[in-house]
């Protein structure tokens, strides 16, 4: 039997996304109610800008004054999709001091403080879900929190940014320039007028901080994942990507060490083969590839960002916390009780594709190879063109870690045959 009294939800932001969400909870009233057992009431909108006027939401619902919205008392449930870290977190926490549990959008703030938002939430026996905060509509979060909570994660891999895919998926498809693909993304609105935090990796890498600490039941910060952008990729990196089979992807890659005594996470370009399912992801999509134990290997696609499929993963969770709140439960908190130090990127074993200006005269290669032997790192191919005393050299190493191959690196910039390194790229996926 439904209950008639309904459940109160208040809205922390009306972008993109928050306008979404009370979009869906207007026309979607009925089908909602019925999922969860309870009607769910819009009892708040906390914004900045009061005046904009916003398409069905009544205006004496909308506020300036979100921390006196969230400590009302009668709110079952916040959902808070204003980003940033404050006030968002202040308001997150006063929340679950007043009696809300909170649904929650928010990578950066999650990936920093997540650890402290969990206890809080423990502490006043509230819920704080956070599917959206990840690869946007895609069900992610709650698949390694619930789903595989049986089983031993043990590496993921994915595309986690919709704006780098696109700029890199336009680099392989159409061979234009950085700068150019980046231009085209920022025309059809995939891409911010400042777009750092994106071709810079940070966002990915809070995406990757929450996705490992649950994935290996571990807490991972921000501070902990090891980030490059991807400005430095070039049409020759996708020439010589395309020579070995293989495209650019920015990754996010989270793992548990051989030993399973430690756990790495890093964002950066890396070369993929073109069998490998992430390989075909294209455009703005986002792609993530779980490999464990039992399951072995998973992959979960769909669009990453965008006001509706973000909104969707939100209302997944308001759905999912309210029929909590009915039946006086909580769902699953933080899981760290492995406590695993997370190792830095020196640790990271995996393949190198290295290409090097040289003089093109006999011996080179030779001293090359010496190099790579003396430092323990041992080489796969090697591809040599010359002309006019120059040549361009293409290594593919075997496995070997990060810090032999940037001793290895340090080595061959110091012989007078090497005029420059080229590049530097990872090849993962294999």
């Amino acid at each position: 039997m439904m209950r008639t009294r309904p459940l109160k939800v208040a809205l922390l932001g009306c972008g993109v996304v928050g306008s979404e969400v009370a979009r869906i909870m207007t026309t979607h009233a009925d089908d909602l109610a019925a999922r969860i057992g309870a009607p769910v009431e819009l009892a708040g909108v906390a914004v900045r800008r009061p005046s904009k006027l916003r398409e069905g939401i009544p205006q004496e619902l909308v506020t300036t004054d979100a921390t006196a919205l969230v400590k009302r008392g009668d709110i079952d449930v916040v959902v808070e999709v204003i980003g940033g870290i404050e006030p968002a977190r202040t308001l997150i926490t006063t929340a679950f001091e007043h009696g809300a549990s909170v649904v929650s959008a928010n990578k950066a703030l999650l990936a920093q403080d997540g650890a402290a938002l969990h206890a809080a939430a423990g502490q006043h026996g509230k819920d704080l879900y956070y599917e959206a905060a990840v690869a946007g509509a895609i069900p992610l979060i709650r698949p390694l929190r619930e789903s595989l909570a049986g089983d031993k994660v043990n590496r993921v891999l994915g595309i986690v940014n919709g704006t780098t895919n696109f700029i890199l998926d336009k680099m392989d498809s159409t061979g234009a320039g950085y700068q150019e693909a980046l231009d085209e993304a920022t025309a059809l609105g995939y891409a911010e007028a400042d777009p750092t935090a994106d071709v810079e990796g940070f966002d990915a890498a809070a995406k990757a901080a929450i996705l490992a600490g649950i994935a290996f039941h571990t807490r991972v910060r921000l501070d902990d994942v090891y980030r490059e952008g991807m400005a430095e990729v070039t049409a020759a990196d996708f020439a010589s990507a395309k020579n070995m089979g293989c495209t650019i992807k920015l990754l996010a890659i989270c793992e548990r060490a051989e030993d399973g005594q430690s756990v790495t996470a890093r964002v950066h370009p890396a070369m993929i083969p073109l069998s490998h399912p992430l390989a075909s992801v294209r455009g703005a999509y986002n792609a993530v590839f779980v490999e464990s134990d039992a399951s072995g290997q998973l992959m979960f696609y769909g669009p990453g960002a965008g006001g509706a499929p973000t909104a969707s993963a939100v209302l997944g969770d308001l759905v999912a916390v309210c029929r909590n709140r009915l039946s006086g439960t909580t769902g699953p908190g933080e899981s760290a009780y492995t406590a695993l130090p997370v190792s830095g990127m020196g640790e990271v074993v995996t393949r190198y594709h290295i290409s090097l200006d040289v003089a093109d005269k006999p011996g080179v290669l030779a001293q090359v190879a010496t190099v790579f032997a003396e430092h323990g790192v041992s080489i796969d191919t090697v591809r040599q063109q010359g002309k006019d005393g120059e040549a361009s050299l293409v290594v593919v190493t075997h496995r070997a870690s990060d810090a032999a191959l940037g001793g290895t690196v340090e080595a061959l910039r110091k012989l007078d045959t090497v005029r420059g390194v080229a590049s530097i790229m990872r090849v993962e996926g294999e």
